[in-house]
């Protein structure tokens, strides 16, 4: 060759550098970190091998939070069920101590049959002797036997209807005014056989007067009040259903 460069060498040259530079875009040039980079990579990958032979005991386990919650929670509600019972005993003395007042032995009593059988309520009893006192005498007055049969116990029942046939047999009728109850006080209490047994001392006030068969008054008064004392005797199964007490021995005390 005479030196000179022919165009078909040039072209050569020309792409022979394009493609040098194209691949030197694509590798990459080295910057002398690749080694350091590769050192990193090795010591993370040796850490991350140790970490996975380490014993099972000395790793850490998160546990779950509700196995403590609930074994926390089991104490704090018995400690409230506790305080909530310790509550209503304590309510309940209160209020049988108001009923019994100074009487000891109806305290015991009436906690006794308190105890026999959870829902008996000293106050709601005493309710609904008041109740139960004003509906017998006016229904014994008025001769309603069939009212009575559901709040006498047999004998009781017996002996009050014994009576109004009696009276009736004389041609004789009992005109009766109901005033009230001035004082209803429990006198005993006693828990027998599981028979709850409430002895109740009634103070009331009644316009009555009896008359033959002429209409003449021949015992009491209609104009006047009379104040009466009786003393019933009520009693209930402490494991029966039913929750009604019933009447089984009346005493007048004048």
């Amino acid at each position: 060759m005479d030196g000179k460069i022919d165009a078909v060498t040039l072209i050569f040259l020309v792409l022979a550098v394009v493609v040098f530079l194209k691949l030197r875009s694509v590798l990459g040039r080295r910057t002398g970190q690749e080694e350091s980079r590769v050192e990193r990579y090795r010591a993370q990958r040796e850490a991350s091998q140790r970490n996975d032979k380490v014993p099972a005991q000395e790793k850490v386990v998160t546990l779950p939070r509700r196995e403590r919650e609930d074994y926390e929670a089991a104490p704090m509600a018995e400690n409230a069920n506790n305080a909530n019972n310790a509550k209503v005993r304590s309510d309940l003395e209160e209020r049988v101590r108001g009923l019994a007042g100074d009487n000891a032995g109806i305290a015991a009593g009436l906690l006794e049959i308190a105890d026999a059988d959870p829902s008996f309520d000293p106050d709601q009893f005493l309710k609904g002797a008041r109740a139960a006192y004003e509906i017998i005498v006016t229904a014994f007055a008025e001769g309603n036997r069939k009212t009575l049969k559901d709040l006498l116990s047999r004998d009781v029942h017996d002996g009050f209807v014994g009576a109004i046939a009696d009276r009736e047999s004389r041609g004789e009728q009992v005109d009766q005014s109901f005033v009230g109850i001035k004082a209803a006080d429990v006198v005993e209490a006693e828990l027998k056989g599981g028979v709850a047994q409430l002895t109740v001392k009634f103070v009331s006030e009644l316009i009555s007067a009896t008359r033959d068969r002429g209409g003449e008054v021949i015992a009491g008064d209609p104009k006047r009040i009379k104040e009466v004392t009786d003393i019933w005797t009520f009693a209930r199964e402490v494991s029966s259903r039913n929750p009604n007490w019933k009447l089984i021995a009346t005493q007048a005390a004048n």
